[in-house]
């Protein structure tokens, strides 16, 4: 006796599990939209200019109201817009041979849909944060002037805003 049901069933199996399939950005386990496809290439463009040790190309990545507390305690080593720059020229005059390279591994938005803030209707800039696993190394002089390459790893968290035109970077550079 033929079972003319079992093929439907299976169809009807395969359509749904067709339509239960998450898209993906790219190379990543985040759920794919717009904002966060933006967002993700953003920090592509950041992670290349680190690559290639390039402080200006940062520097116009970063919001002017950039703020670093470096997570710690003290006061002492948090730094703004202007430290930024003091920060990235010193860190990355010494180093050569950057590898430099990111998972990602979740991105929070305020908001669905990219719009440039406007006070005057109560609308707030959409911001990012982007939790990261960093893996690193490069090539510095040690103490006596010979080649070191460290190996770093670390967790971080990117925090950007949307201007209306591209993502800037307010903390995690």
């Amino acid at each position: 006796m033929r079972r003319p049901y079992v093929p439907a069933c299976i169809s009807a199996l395969l359509l749904t599990a067709c339509a239960a399939q998450v898209r993906y950005v790219p190379g990543t386990r985040i759920p794919f939209s717009d904002p966060n496809k933006s967002v993700l290439d953003a920090c592509e463009e950041y992670r290349l200019a680190v690559e290639r040790g390039d402080a200006d190309a940062l520097m116009l990545m970063a919001h002017k109201q950039y703020w670093e507390d470096s997570g710690t305690p003290s006061g002492s080593d948090d730094y703004g817009y202007d430290g930024l720059r003091n920060v990235l020229t010193q860190r990355l005059t010494r180093a050569t041979d950057i590898r430099y390279t990111v998972r990602y591994v979740d991105v929070k938005q305020t908001c669905t849909e990219l719009h440039a803030p406007d006070p005057s209707h109560g609308q707030q800039p959409c911001r990012a944060a982007v939790d990261v696993l960093i893996d690193a190394s490069f090539t510095i002089a040690d103490a006596f002037g010979k080649p070191k390459r460290p190996d770093k790893r670390d967790q971080n968290q990117l925090v950007l805003e949307w201007d209306g035109h591209r993502w800037l970077f307010l903390s995690g550079m």
